[in-house]
């Protein structure tokens, strides 16, 4: 495989230094690797182009293990390996549908890596739907979350059902207290490039905005104000303090996406396609959100409650200021709260500016089209059809997120209705297709 000509097709024309220690040290030797390194350098990118450099195009079996903590990792992991183009087949697996709904999938696509959480993945070892004799290679991604009380139990059923595996490759941003024997690594290079990094990038300008109240609703409501046009994260401990804050939000004008454990599949997958396409300008959410996605542009990471470690801050701030670009993080705290001692920075207060009373819009709307990838459906045809049949222009249109049976692209807000009429009964590449809107929480 062209590692080179992958990266193109990501629109990356050269690795970091980190990545590249990475590709050297899977390709160049047969020992076991651990990489560790800050949230927002691209850890993905690490592994994925040695996993598919090493993987036989030719077999149908499944060669190659991701296990990750979370579905929303397993489908951001999934989605970078199939934009690199590299002939490498891949697919998801974890809870929330049915294991047969997997196997079938399975039965079709034929992957030879099947990205996953702990549970779902040893079921379909216990089924028998993944062959383990044919698995030569053990990704572990967030070790330090997998390897949590939590996932152990699972974690070392997983290993012990996977005797022919040859390599382990092992990532987090937070080291792990120790690797446990269970994991098996014989020979180990390590990658540390978080010893003598600070907590957060250098990136990142870190503030303190102070509540007159203890309940800090209407001082978010006026932070947000103030901030603009911008994309913001507003981290929360607990489902229910997420589902008020939002509520309050919602109420009073914002555009809002929401995202905890406690919400579906389909919900949580949704919201952050919503932020993603700008259709939101902020997002909502526990820590859920603080590990493993990739979030372009994110201007903006509050803190309405404060993070309970100095893992969960880092994983929290590594939301933004990711690859180059900069950021802010911001401590909202009433009267009685502090900053906790592990946030070791220079923070700047940051007056509430009170005349601010009227919340940013998105700029954006996310669209629905009925048709996708199984209907032989392009991005060039998405676009073609938006802009022949839709009325719109190349520049009204945003991201374009292409699956099997559908489509979601962003476009301009305004022109988002007038869209959806001038498709109605509209055909792409001879399809007859549904086009209509993605409903948003906060319109």
């Amino acid at each position: 495989m062209d590692i080179q000509k992958a990266l193109s097709h990501l629109g990356i024309s050269d690795l970091n230094a980190m990545q590249k220690a990475a590709v050297k040290a899977i390709l160049g030797s047969s020992d076991d690797v651990v990489i560790l390194s800050p949230t927002g350098t691209g850890k993905t990118l690490a592994y994925m182009p040695s996993i598919a450099h090493l993987t036989n195009a030719e077999s149908e079996e499944v060669q190659t293990l991701v296990v990750v903590p979370g579905r929303e990792l397993a489908l951001q992991s999934h989605q970078v390996l199939q934009a690199m183009r590299c002939g490498v087949r891949s697919m998801c697996c974890y809870g929330g549908r049915p294991t047969m709904d997997d196997h079938r999938e399975m039965r079709r696509i034929k992957p030879h890596v099947i990205f996953g959480t702990p549970g779902r993945l040893n079921d379909h070892l216990d089924k028998g739907n993944i062959d383990a004799q044919q698995v030569r290679h053990l990704v572990i991604d967030e070790f330090d979350k997998c390897l949590e009380m939590g996932f152990r139990d699972e974690m070392t059923r997983l290993v012990e059902a996977l005797p022919a595996v040859e390599r382990r490759i092992l990532l987090s941003a937070t080291d792990a207290d120790e690797i446990p024997e269970m994991l098996g690594t014989g020979k180990v290079q390590t990658l540390n490039y978080t010893s003598h990094a600070p907590l957060t990038s250098e990136r990142v300008h870190a503030s303190l905005v102070r509540s007159p109240e203890k309940d800090k609703l209407a001082a978010l409501h006026t932070l947000l104000c103030q901030l603009g046009q911008t994309r913001t994260v507003v981290f929360l401990g607990f489902r229910d303090a997420v589902e008020r804050t939002s509520k309050y939000l919602i109420e009073q004008g914002h555009d809002v996406a929401v995202m905890h454990g406690g919400l579906a599949q389909e919900q949580r997958e949704e919201a952050l396609r919503l932020f993603m396409h700008q259709s939101a300008l902020t997002l909502v959410a526990t820590d859920l959100a603080s590990r493993g996605l990739d979030m372009p542009s994110v201007d903006n990471i509050v803190h309405y409650h404060m993070p309970a470690s100095a893992t969960e801050y880092v994983h929290r701030v590594g939301r933004t200021a990711r690859w180059q670009n900069s950021g802010r993080t911001i401590f909202l705290v009433g009267p009685t709260e502090e900053v906790p001692d592990f946030v070791d920075v220079d923070l700047t207060e940051m007056p509430l500016d009170t005349t601010a009373t009227t919340p940013a819009r998105a700029t954006m709307a996310t669209l629905y089209i009925g048709k996708g990838k199984m209907h032989k459906i392009s991005r060039g045809d998405i676009v073609g059809f938006l802009c022949k049949q839709g009325g719109l222009t190349a520049s009204d249109i945003g991201r374009i997120d292409l699956f099997d049976r559908y489509v979601l692209v962003a476009v301009d807000r305004e022109k988002a209705d007038n869209v959806t009429r001038n498709t109605r009964g509209a055909k792409i590449k001879g399809h007859a297709t549904k086009v209509e809107r993605s409903p948003i929480t906060g319109s």
